[in-house]
This record gives structure tokens, sequence and C-alpha cells, in this order.
């Protein structure tokens, strides 16, 4: 039995999930979560075998997330499951240790087998993200966005959508004076001399 925890803010999304992947005999929800702060503490509770996870959740960012719980369990088989179809985000994904990356727009059997295969310690993408994910690393591998730490994606995605130094401060659990620092460590890798070049160079980020 693959025991399976689904983390989504949206409760009617979460019900889909459900019912898609219980129709496996091998496959049960032990755990669900609506935010970041409830997903880390029913991993706790429940140490489940795969962590379904949206990386837009209304506390913290998936991307941050995934980090957090590798920190709480290194083993930890995280699989991913986003609107985004950018390269970008699965790339932060999988670097911050999620195993598999599949977007919200693919067949649902997609989704249950990327689940078999991250349960198995195998990494996997779906079929739309990985030829466009392969072909950006190719061509633009020396994007500086790509550069940047989980931490330091998620929180320049925070910035460009508009949130305060003390909004993420308390969603990523930090001190307002280390989101300060790592704002101007982001610029300074990013070669933008204000914040109006770093908006710019973070266009892709901004929902």
């Amino acid at each position: 039995m693959i025991r399976l925890m689904l983390v989504d803010d949206h409760a009617v999304v979460r019900e889909g999930y459900r019912r898609l992947l219980e129709r496996r005999d091998d496959l049960r929800i032990v755990a669900e979560a609506a935010t970041a702060a409830q997903a880390l503490e029913a991993f706790r509770l429940h140490s489940p075998d795969v962590v379904i996870l949206d990386l837009a959740l209304p506390d913290m960012g998936g991307v941050e997330l995934v980090g957090r719980l590798r920190q709480r369990a290194a083993d930890a088989r995280i699989l991913a499951f986003s609107m985004h179809d950018d390269p970008l985000f699965a790339a932060q994904a999988m670097k911050a240790g999620a195993l598999g990356y599949v977007t919200k727009s693919s067949d649902p059997e997609v989704l249950v087998q990327a689940v078999y295969a991250v349960a198995a310690r195998q990494r996997t993408l779906s079929p739309d993200i990985a030829p466009r994910l392969a072909v950006a690393l190719l061509d633009h591998g020396d994007d500086p966005l790509r550069a940047l730490s989980p931490r330091e994606f998620e929180i320049l995605r925070m910035l460009v959508n508009g949130h305060s130094h003390a909004s993420i401060a308390e969603a990523l659990f930090l001190s307002p004076k280390t989101v300060q620092n790592c704002h101007y460590q982001i610029k300074a890798k990013l070669g933008a001399r204000n914040d109006i070049e770093l908006a710019r160079i973070a266009a892709p980020l901004s929902m």
C-alpha cells in the first residue's frame, strides 16, 4: 500500500485527486492539507510515502515547502502537481528536492503513473514539460533565474507578486532582516541595479 498526502488549498481539487487515486487498490490518502503549515504538521504525524503538492499555496510557496519537507526527512518523496507549465518552475521544484513534476493540464493517468514512479524513488516529468525543460536547460543554461536557490526563487516570486518583506518573512518563518538581505543577494545575482530592473527580469514569475 502506498500512503499519500495531498497538499492543495482547494478542497474540491483535493476531493478530485482522492477519487482518482483511490480507484487504485494500492493507493490510499492518509492526510490532506490546505496550507504549507498544515502540510508540515500532517507530514510529521502521518509520515506518508508520497506527498503530492501544489506549488501555489496561500502561506508558503510550494518550492519552499519542498525544501522544508526534505529538511524534515531527507528521503521524503515529493511530487509537485502545478498549473505552471514554465520549465523554470519545474527546474526549481526539482532543485529543491521534488522527485517529480506534473502539470495540472496533464491527463489523469499521467498523475497516477507519476505517483508510482515517485513512490519507487524515480524522477518523473509529465510529457508536456519534459522536452521543454530539456530544451530550456540546453538553450538557456545561462538564464540568471536558474542560478537562484529554491529559497531565493520563492522570495523573488513573492516580491514580484506584491508581497512586502514583512509578509514574506511571516509566510516563510524568517526574520524581515533575512528577507531583506536575500532581496539584495537576488539583485546581485541577477545583475539588477534596482527593483524596476528586478521586476523586468523576474516577469515570468509574476502571477
